[in-house]
Formats: structure tokens, sequence, C-alpha cells
């Protein structure tokens, strides 16, 4: 258990009608709202939307990355693709660790210059030049607005390193405040594809896996939810996401 008697690597709304003395998030205006018109008893079995961030509702994009930080060793479209592999690799890999909270910074960098050649120089420039691009994706923000506004119970489940994470927790309190809770990966010290990551996440959600609604960019992590009997949807964009949870009748209300 944290200090704050929360389970370790959770996060959880404590005031949807916003901290005092700040301006309240769309969503938290949003919950106020629904508040104020009376008492809601929420059916057992409603579906909880449950968002990835990377990629999904924050921008997240490799190999952008390693060219504006890395521009030396990513001139052209073949090596920088090739550079995304060699300092990213799977999810066994160095930058998994890190994901999984296990890693810190420099001991990240020291290992992928070990592996690769690369200079650590240049990697802690990537590693640390990173969480400001985290940037909202604004379709995405607009769809968990419309979501939350239709009363839908919306939760995260996030592969984060520990900074990355922090940094959204500061500098996007309004986005974070939608979500009545989430796990990022390294508080947990789990990871997607993991199946206990996900089993981890159904208890801390209070559903069972089919009222669980996956909302992700990455194919294995929305297979390994699948075969656990998740509902998964893959993230290309949000216009597409909001049509499929329509038309698959996984839209509240």
């Amino acid at each position: 258990m944290s200090p704050t008697g929360r389970p370790e690597g959770e996060y959880r709304r404590a005031q949807p009608e916003g901290t005092p003395g700040s301006a309240p998030s769309r969503c938290e205006g949003l919950a106020a709202e629904r508040a104020a018109e009376g008492p809601v008893t929420a059916r057992d079995d409603a579906l909880r939307i449950v968002f990835d961030f990377g990629g999904v509702l924050f921008d997240w994009q490799p190999l952008r990355a390693v060219r504006r930080f890395m521009p030396a060793h990513a001139a052209g479209e073949a090596s920088a693709r090739a550079l995304v592999t060699r300092v990213f690799q799977g999810s066994d890999g160095d930058w998994a660790q890190f994901d999984r909270g296990v890693l810190e910074a420099q001991e990240l960098v020291r290992r992928i210059a070990a592996r690769t050649g690369l200079p650590q120089a240049d990697l802690l420039a990537l590693v640390e030049g990173i969480p400001p691009t985290l940037t909202p994706k604004a379709d995405t923000v607009e769809l968990l607005q419309r979501l939350s506004a239709d009363g839908a119970r919306l939760h995260f489940l996030s592969n984060m390193p520990a900074a990355y994470a922090a940094h959204l927790d500061r500098t996007h309190p309004e986005l974070i405040g939608c979500f009545a809770s989430g796990l990022y990966s390294s508080r947990s010290r789990l990871i997607k594809p993991e199946p206990a990551f996900f089993e981890l996440a159904s208890r801390r959600f209070g559903a069972p896996p089919d009222r669980l609604v996956l909302l992700d960019d990455i194919a294995a992590n929305i297979d390994a939810a699948a075969a656990l009997g998740w509902k998964a949807l893959r993230f290309v964009d949000a216009a597409g996401v909001e049509r499929a949870l329509r038309e698959r009748g996984w839209w509240p209300g």
C-alpha cells in the first residue's frame, strides 16, 4: 500500500469537483453538472472504457523523437527506423524495463549505449527530451469529453516510465481528472501485454474482463486483452474508435 492508503501504482480521482483554487477540467465540470441533477445509480454491469495514453490520448511518435533528439544517427528514413528498433526494442528490452519502473534513466542510457555503441549524451538527450513531446491529441480529448458527458466510466492503463507519468500528472491534471482511476506500469511494476497487468486492472477498476473495453494502438496489447476476455479496439484515430464503440453498442447510455 502507498502512504495515502491506496494500492501501490493506482491513480484514483479523489476530488471530482476539482482541486480547491483551480479551475475544474471539462470532464470534472460535466461530473459536477450530473451530480447536481440528483444521484444516479450505475448498473453493476456498466462497461468501463479503458484508455491507453501514449499513441492514444497523448501523441507518441518514436520515429519523430529519434529524428529530433538524435539527428546525427537518424539522417535517412532507413537509419531512423533502424534506430527506433535498436533503442526501444520490444516488450522484453531495456526500454520495457524503464516502462516497468525498475530502471532509472541513467541506467537505461548506460545499458542502451553498451548494447548499441551509441553515445550516452545523445541517448540521454532523447530520454530526457521525450516528456514535453507527449502532448494531448485533440481528437481523442474530444472523444474523452463526449464519453464523460454521456456518463461513461473512464479508466486508463498505460505503459509509462515513472518520470513521464509524473510529467503527465503535473502538466495535464485537467485530462487525468477525467478518469475515475488508472494504472501506470512504472508504479505497478507490470507492463502490457503481460496478463498480470490486465488482471490487476480488472480488480482495481472493479469490473470483470467482459465489462472492460480497452482502447490501445498496439496490436499485441489488444490481442492480450482479448485473450483474457476483455473487449478491445485497436486505436487508429478517435473517429474510428467512436464509430466502433457505437456500432458495437459499447457507447454509454
